[in-house]
């Protein structure tokens, strides 16, 4: 391979016009010929430069509605000849081949059409041939071809350019290769996935999943691992669509949480909510008349695991929650928006850092979720899953009271969010105690009161918090024990799933202990 090649010529073929016209304007300033395609050639001559029409190279003008113009040897031949082939040398001068040096292309938009949600044959018709052939086989010769494919790469070539000489090195020429067929794995996963869904595929052959790089990140989970963030192009309103008004950059850690934290308050669509997330679980969630109210009683059920913590809303942020949240530390604050009072108070907190999403996720919306295991990964569908009061079974003599009804509805939604097995006691629509994450079901609910007991002293109320509550349990209880415990902990009504082989045995105990308690026919197992 040689290490430096000579930038003579250039084809250019592009969707995103951002930056084009002063890009070719230094590629012709360094005595580049400009060879392009349709609207791009149009949009250069407009500009004034000097642009050669590819159909001149092959002979055929752009047909069948532009389906065909670069598939064709006088290109391809220019981008994947060896210049230190003798043979290939042969061929080039024999069929009048001139090679090409520089291929700048960007592909049509296809994961933007589809975002737009737009119609079966309006996205057949935005996915790229020409422009992914053409950028394989320009990556494929690197040696001798530097492929650019990202309008953000436009400084680097002129920077390379000027370093030496007018030539690109073969480092510079491997790294623009990566890049290049990165981006043609990313658009061939983008069709294939959308295909899946239009075919109602639930199980394709192939899975490919990608992602374009949104920032390095200084470590992952624990300092001793490498880690990145990348967005999958979604545009699902969340940590990766937000704006970081202030604060250091997020770690690994915050972008979980984060995100965890904004899914759980985005269930609640009828007036404000706030979630305190720690570790990916819910240490306080509330439902109230103002977001600082809901705050103040989502942060009263655990203000010990609140600290450091991050803090989700799924409306507005105004002064008075800011200056509640600034109480105490807090990692993250995520909301749709944040009013100007709110944003000069955390400006007062170098270590806050405040995200605005401009929207909340459709919590009921679709798509899909995976996780990688030792040779292989993991999807499902997303955990959409959703039941109203009229979906509910009562299975036990005692009906729950209209109140009770509202805290199963609420625990039950936070249960959603919470690490199996899940226990959440809720009152007054806010958890008043919340068992994560253990291996038995019973665990989590004696750790749920617990939790509860240590706030009533905290706060210098008698007795658990528990008393009074309604219960969630994110899949059925196997046992009496696990509605024995609950009862002990003052807990007057129970939803739960259903579908044990004991069932009959847990309704008999929760009859007898005056529970009340109803099945959802529903499993929100999260692990």
């Amino acid at each position: 391979m040689t290490d430096r090649i000579d930038l003579r010529r250039a084809l250019i073929s592009v969707s995103d016009k951002g930056g084009l016209v002063e890009f070719a304007q230094a590629l012709a300033a360094r005595g580049v010929e400009l060879l392009s395609t349709g609207g791009t050639a149009g949009a250069l001559r407009n500009a004034g430069l000097d642009v050669r029409d590819v159909s001149e190279i092959t002979g055929f003008p752009e047909m069948m509605d532009g389906r065909v113009k670069t598939l064709h040897p006088g290109v391809h031949g220019g981008l994947l000849a060896l210049r230190d082939n003798a043979e290939h040398r042969a061929s080039m001068e024999k069929h009048g081949i001139a090679p090409i040096d520089l291929l700048v292309v960007n592909l049509y938009p296809f994961e933007e059409t589809v975002a737009k949600g737009a119609a079966y044959d309006d996205c057949i018709e935005n996915i790229d041939i020409g422009g992914p052939a053409m950028i394989r086989a320009a990556a494929k010769n690197h040696a001798f071809v530097t492929t650019v494919v990202d309008v953000q790469d436009y400084d680097a070539v002129l920077a390379e350019l000027d370093a030496n000489g007018g030539a690109t090195t073969l480092p510079f020429r491997k790294r623009m290769a990566q890049t290049a067929y990165a981006r043609t794995a990313a658009y061939d996963a983008a069709v294939s996935t959308w295909m899946a869904s239009a075919i109602n595929e639930a199980t394709p052959r192939r899975r490919a999943f990608a992602g374009t790089l949104a920032q390095p990140l200084r470590y992952g989970e624990n300092p001793h691992q490498a880690a990145a963030f990348y967005t999958d192009g979604s545009a699902r309103p969340g940590v990766a669509t937000a704006r970081q008004w202030q604060g250091k950059e997020l770690s690994y850690n915050n972008i979980n949480d984060t995100d965890a934290a904004f899914e759980l308050v985005a269930e609640f669509t009828e007036g404000p909510a706030v979630a305190i997330i720690k570790h990916a679980n819910p240490c306080g969630v509330a439902r109230a008349e103002s977001l600082e109210a809901a705050y103040r009683r989502a942060f009263d059920c655990d203000r010990t695991s609140a600290f450091g913590g991050i803090v989700a809303l799924n409306g507005r942020l105004d002064a008075a929650t800011a200056r509640a949240i600034t109480e105490i530390f807090t990692e993250v604050v995520i909301a749709p928006e944040a009013d100007d009072e709110a944003r000069e108070i955390f400006a007062a907190k170098k270590n806050l850092r405040l995200l605005t999403t401009g929207g909340v996720p459709d919590a009921q919306a679709g798509g899909l979720t995976f996780r990688q295991v030792a040779g292989g990964f993991l999807v499902q569908t997303r955990d959409n899953g959703h039941v109203t009061a009229a979906d509910l079974k009562v299975v036990t003599r005692r009906q729950p009271s209209e109140a009770e009804l509202a805290d199963l509805m609420f625990a039950w939604t936070v249960a959603k969010h919470v690490k199996s097995n899940a226990i959440v006691y809720a009152k007054d629509r806010a958890t008043v105690g919340i068992g994560a994450g253990q291996m038995s079901r019973v665990d989590s609910t004696r750790i749920g009161r617990r939790k509860s007991e240590d706030m009533a002293e905290a706060l210098g109320l008698p007795g658990p918090l528990t008393e009074g509550a309604a219960v969630a349990s994110d899949a059925f209880f196997p046992f009496a024990d696990g509605i024995e415990a609950l009862a002990a902990a003052g807990a007057r009504a129970v939803i739960q799933p259903g579908g044990s082989m004991r069932d009959d045995e847990v309704i008999a105990a929760a009859d007898r202990l005056g529970l009340a308690m109803v099945f959802t026919g529903q499993r929100h197992f999260r692990h």
